[in-house]
């Protein structure tokens, strides 16, 4: 017997709607459905009655009610227990995307392995649409990517937002100061431009950029990884488009310049999602230590 179908029942049978039950316990109304179906093929009774009026408790259901209750709250007193006193242990599959991993995937790991000594972390670096695709295949645990949240089946939390800018090697710049002091796109697609995959929300956005300016010729390279990005710009090989955060040591160290280009590109949002059928308390756990370490660190929010 499920305990997720007990659950199921029990809070159908307090709220006296299938609607309501899965609202409240983040799921569809098929989905509770289907927990209370296959729990009155279990027991081989009805547990509900619905007609115009309503949905109530059939005498099976009603017998069963105080016992699934104490089921349930047996569940989640095991639950505590084992929070309190054993620690998470077995393997977290975890997806970061390329730019988080290169700004926290060093302090990330080392504070989830210090509160949870006993966990294995897998680890997947990519780009966002494919985190959002495995977590859906339920191939990750949890995903740090690029907002906004794209199903219904999933919890999120906001994580950090971060400004994107235009940045160029010194030699360019030099060359696009000859220009003006403001800039805007019809002058940098006179160079190459360097970014994130077309399908990534910069690469979008700087489409949509570009279409706007009504330039149909531009010569723009994509890149999963900032590792990669980050050298060829320095390197003078293109105009690129990248968070201000990860640039920001090539900055200060003069190895790239950053540009004042009009309109300027939108701020990245990062958002971190787990499914909401886990009942697992790993994933929020986990985010919760990500949070703290992400919001609490002056130097890479700023």
């Amino acid at each position: 017997m499920q305990i997720k179908n007990l659950i199921s029942f029990v809070k159908v049978a307090q709220l006296g709607s299938f609607h309501a039950a899965a609202k409240h316990l983040h799921s569809s109304q098929p989905a509770i459905s289907a927990r209370i179906n296959s729990l009155e093929n279990e027991l081989g009774v009805q547990l509900f009655e619905r007609d115009a009026s309503g949905t109530r408790l059939t005498t099976r259901g009603q017998q069963l009610l105080p016992l699934a209750q104490r089921m349930c709250s047996l569940q989640q007193d095991i639950k505590k227990q084992l929070h309190d006193v054993l620690p998470e242990r077995g393997i977290a599959r975890i997806g970061v995307s390329d730019t988080l991993a290169h700004l926290w995937l060093t302090e990330l790991l080392t504070s989830w392995q210090h509160h949870l000594p006993l966990m294995e972390f897998e680890i997947s670096v990519d780009v966002s649409t494919h985190l959002h695709q495995q977590l859906m295949r339920h191939q990750l645990d949890l995903a740090f990517i690029v907002g906004p949240k794209q199903s219904d089946e999933l919890c999120s939390e906001p994580l950090i937002e971060y400004p994107l800018c235009w940045v160029a090697s010194p030699e360019l710049s030099t060359k696009l100061s000859d220009k003006g002091t403001e800039l805007d796109l019809h002058t940098l697609v006179e160079f190459p431009l360097l970014s994130f995959p077309r399908n990534s929300l910069p690469g979008i956005q700087l489409q949509h950029a570009l279409e706007n300016a009504h330039i149909e010729q531009a010569r723009v390279h994509s890149f999963s990884s900032i590792t990669n990005l980050l050298p060829l710009a320095e390197q003078g090989l293109g105009i690129a488009l990248m968070p201000e955060a990860a640039a920001r040591e090539a900055l200060n160290d003069g190895r790239l310049c950053s540009l004042h280009v009009s309109p300027g590109p939108a701020p990245l949002p990062f958002i971190s999602c787990w499914r909401k059928d886990d009942e697992r308390h790993l994933a929020p756990l986990l985010n919760q230590i990500a949070t703290e370490i992400i919001h609490f660190n002056p130097t890479e929010a700023e």
